[in-house]
């Protein structure tokens, strides 16, 4: 288990690094670290995280291909950057 919770948490400072504003930061973290599958935790959290305070927006610096190469450097299903990138607020 802490090789995910280093896994998401990479991933949370690598969407920071790629221009991602992440509201609610601290419960993002602390429910991915908890979750089996971090993954399709992260992902229900970009479609439902509204209702619980959570939610993600772009920077104006923020580029579709950065956020498609990050996705895939962290193995995430096809169409969860789509589904991201579909939500982002900004």
């Amino acid at each position: 288990m802490f090789v995910n919770q280093t896994e998401s948490t990479l991933f949370i400072q690598s969407l920071k690094n790629a221009g991602i504003t992440i509201h609610n930061e601290r419960e993002v973290i602390e429910r991915l670290a908890e979750s089996r599958e971090w993954h399709y935790a992260f992902s229900t959290l970009v479609k439902q995280g509204k209702r619980i305070g959570i939610w993600f927006a772009a920077s104006a610096k923020i580029r579709s291909g950065q956020l498609k190469k990050l996705f895939a450097q962290f193995h995430f299903s096809n169409g969860a950057e789509a589904a991201f990138e579909a939500s982002l607020q900004g």
